[in-house]
C-alpha cells in the first residue's frame, strides 16, 4: 500500500488507515477503498465512465467496476494504475537486469525518463560525452535543439519520421535542419513528387527546372497571369487555392484525385465525399449528394439524412436512449430525437453519439480538418481509403501521374 492510495483513501472519505493499510466502511472496497459494493449505475453507463480517449475499456489493461476502473494487478506490484489504467510501469522494466529503467532513471506511465549520461528507451546505454558536449553537438544553426524536428541522443539527432509506412523520412541533416516537406505542393500529397514535379528539393528549398519557378516550382513561366494573379483565380471563395483538393496550374484547377468525380468544381468546391458516412453510404440512403451537401427525400433530415422526422417511441423511451454516462441528456450540447441526440448546430464541432465529442480535437493539414482525406470521428480522423496520418495527409494508394 503506498501513501498515494493512503491519501486517497482520506479524500475519499470511505475508510480509515491502520498501520499503512486501509480498513474501508461499509459498503466500500479495495485498496483504497475505492469501490462501492452497490452500484446503481446500469453496465452501459458504467462501461461509457472507464472508457478511454480510444474508446477502450479500462485500456485493456483492467476491469470496470461501477464507473471505476480497477487495474490488473493480480501480482500485487501496482505498475499498471491510473483512472483507465492507461499506464503500465512494466514496459520500463529492463529485460536483462529487471531493474525499472535499468536502475538509470525513473519512469513515468511506461515512459523512462534517464539519469544524465544515459539514454535508450530502458536508459541501457551509457553516453560518452557530457550532457553540455552533446547538446552543442545537436543544436542547429538557428539555436534549437535538432532543429525542433528530432531528439537528441548522446550528441546525434535522431530525426522524426513522419511517414507511416517506415520508408525514409522527410526529415534529415545532421540537426535535423532540412524538411523536404517544405518542398511539397498540396496536390503533391498524392505522389511522390516535389516541388509539383517540375525541380529538385535540395534541403526544403526547391531548385525548378528550365521553365517553371515559384516557390515550389508549380508556376510555369509561358503563363501570362503572374503567380499571384494564378493563385487567386484558383482560391475563389476558399482559403486555399483548389479548395486544398487540387492541383493549380496558370489559374486553372485540376482536382485530385484524377478520375474521382466526387470531387469536382472550377475551385475543386465540390466533394461529394462529405455525403458518405464510414460505412460509404451516400446520405443515409435517404436523400441525394448536392456540392458536397445532402438534400433529404421527405420525411428525413440531418446533415447525413440520418433522422426520421415520425418517431414511433414514446418521449421517455427516446430520452433514455440519449442519456450520457453522466445521466445527461446528449451531454447538455443537444436535443433528443427518437432516440438519437441531434448536437447543437450553432457549436458545429458538437458530435458523437451523446454530443460527448469535440471535432476541434481532429488534426489540421493546410487549414483542413483531416485535410479535407476523412471524416472526424469524435475527436479522431477516419481517413478515406488510401489515406494515413493523424490528419489523413499521407496518400498510401496507386501513384498519381
Amino acid at each position: 500500500m503506498n501513501l498515494v492510495a493512503v491519501m486517497r483513501a482520506f479524500n475519499k472519505g470511505h475508510g480509515k488507515c491502520d498501520c499503512g493499510k486501509c480498513k474501508c466502511d461499509h459498503g466500500w472496497y479495495g485498496d483504497a477503498c475505492q469501490y462501492p459494493t452497490h452500484c446503481d449505475l446500469t453496465k452501459k453507463k458504467s462501461n461509457q465512465m472507464c472508457k478511454n480517449s480510444q474508446d477502450i475499456i479500462c485500456s485493456n489493461a483492467g476491469t470496470c467496476h461501477c464507473g471505476r476502473c480497477k487495474c490488473d494487478n493480480s501480482d500485487g506490484s501496482g505498475l499498471v494504475y491510473g483512472k483507465f489504467c492507461e499506464c503500465d510501469d512494466r514496459e520500463c522494466i529492463d529485460d536483462e537486469t529487471e531493474e525499472i529503467c535499468g536502475g538509470h532513471g525513473k519512469c513515468y506511465c511506461g515512459n523512462c525518463y534517464c539519469k544524465a549520461g544515459w539514454h535508450g528507451d530502458k536508459c541501457e546505454f551509457q553516453c560518452d560525452i557530457t550532457p553540455w558536449e552533446s547538446k552543442r553537438r545537436c543544436t542547429s544553426p538557428d539555436g534549437k535543439i535538432c532543429s525542433n524536428r528530432g531528439t537528441c541522443v548522446c550528441g546525434e539527432c535522431t530525426c522524426h519520421d513522419v511517414d507511416p509506412t517506415g520508408d525514409w523520412g522527410d526529415i534529415h541533416g545532421d540537426t535535423c535542419e532540412c524538411d523536404e516537406r517544405d518542398c511539397r505542393a498540396v496536390y503533391d500529397r498524392y505522389s511522390d513528387d516535389f516541388c509539383s514535379g517540375h525541380g529538385q528539393c535540395n534541403c526544403g528549398r526547391c531548385d525548378c527546372k528550365a521553365g517553371w519557378y515559384g516557390k515550389k516550382c508549380e508556376h510555369p513561366q509561358s503563363c501570362t497571369l503572374s503567380p499571384e494573379e494564378s493563385i487567386r483565380k484558383c482560391q475563389g471563395s476558399s482559403d486555399l487555392p483548389c479548395s486544398g483538393r487540387g492541383k493549380c496550374e496558370c489559374g486553372k484547377c485540376t482536382c485530385y484525385p484524377p478520375g474521382d468525380r466526387r470531387v469536382y468544381g472550377k475551385t475543386c468546391e465540390c466533394d461529394d465525399r462529405r455525403c458518405e458516412d464510414l460505412d460509404g453510404v451516400v446520405c443515409g440512403g435517404h436523400g441525394t449528394c448536392s456540392c458536397g451537401r445532402c438534400i433529404c427525400e421527405r420525411g428525413w433530415f440531418g446533415k447525413l439524412c440520418q433522422h426520421p422526422r415520425k418517431c414511433n417511441m414514446t418521449e421517455e423511451q427516446s430520452k433514455n436512449l440519449c442519456e450520457s454516462a453522466d445521466g445527461i441528456l446528449c451531454s447538455g450540447k443537444g436535443s433528443c430525437h427518437c432516440g438519437k441526440c441531434i448536437c447543437s448546430a450553432e457549436e458545429w464541432y458538437i458530435s458523437g453519439e451523446f454530443c460527448d465529442c469535440d471535432d476541434r480535437d481532429c488534426d489540421k493539414h493546410d487549414g483542413l480538418i483531416c485535410t479535407g482525406n476523412g471524416i472526424c470521428s469524435c475527436g479522431n480522423c477516419e481517413c478515406w481509403d488510401g489515406w494515413n496520418g493523424n490528419a489523413c495527409e499521407i496518400w498510401l494508394g496507386s501513384e498519381y501521374p
